[in-house]
């Protein structure tokens, strides 16, 4: 469950930012919708605790996010939350595998291979194992970029534009993998997106 309370955050004196209170159930999912500059990735990264806010508070299940310590924050972060970055982000030197193999190292749940290559086949890029990101197409870079998000069966998976550059076939095909997904492992998914295209996929939606 994600639970916010009058989230409050300032990158500067004119650039302030006031957010509604949202809460989602466990396997909820909700879509924020807005223009740029809006202050929708903010909302991510608060919501991701990759941000702190001035004032509010930010719940995922029983845990208040905004009081925990950097590391116990991080901890929590890598085991509860995963991210999909509007833009993938590998290690080159690594392989598609060894790059989901250090996810899990890092988040301190353990490296299990057999999640990694399942989390691969549920998203059709088992035959990129051994490949490096220069050797992806884009496609493929953001499904890797989904597995990463979701390796380590996180309780929230937030997504950051995942169809602005996609056509209309794979923006549709990106979002319903998302739904899915977030299925598999029972997790609340949020979406935030200027793309006005996928509205209809989400019967939970606010705008900023």
């Amino acid at each position: 469950m994600i639970l916010t309370k009058e989230l409050c955050f300032g990158y500067d004196r004119e650039q302030q930012f006031r957010f509604p209170d949202i809460a989602i159930e466990k396997k909820g999912h909700l879509l924020i919708l807005g223009d740029s500059g809006v202050g929708k990735t903010t909302f991510l990264h608060l919501l991701a605790g990759l941000l702190t806010p001035d004032s509010g508070t930010v719940n995922i299940g029983e845990t208040d996010i905004t009081r925990l310590s950097h590391r116990k924050l991080d901890k929590f972060r890598g085991r509860h939350i995963g991210i999909v970055f509007q833009k993938a982000r590998f290690i080159h030197a690594l392989t598609v595998e060894e790059n989901l193999l250090l996810i899990q190292r890092l988040s301190g749940v353990g490296q299990d291979r057999l999640r990694v290559r399942d989390i691969l086949e549920r998203l059709n890029i088992a035959e990129k194992a051994g490949a490096r990101g220069a050797n992806l197409s884009e496609g493929q870079k953001q499904r890797v970029s989904i597995a990463a998000a979701l390796v380590n069966n996180p309780n929230v998976i937030l997504a950051d534009e995942p169809t602005s550059s996609l056509d209309d076939k794979n923006c549709m095909a990106v979002t319903e993998l998302l739904k899915e997904q977030a299925g598999h492992t029972n997790a609340s998914l949020v979406v935030i997106t200027h793309d006005q295209r996928i509205a209809s996929q989400f019967s939970n939606n606010i705008r900023l």
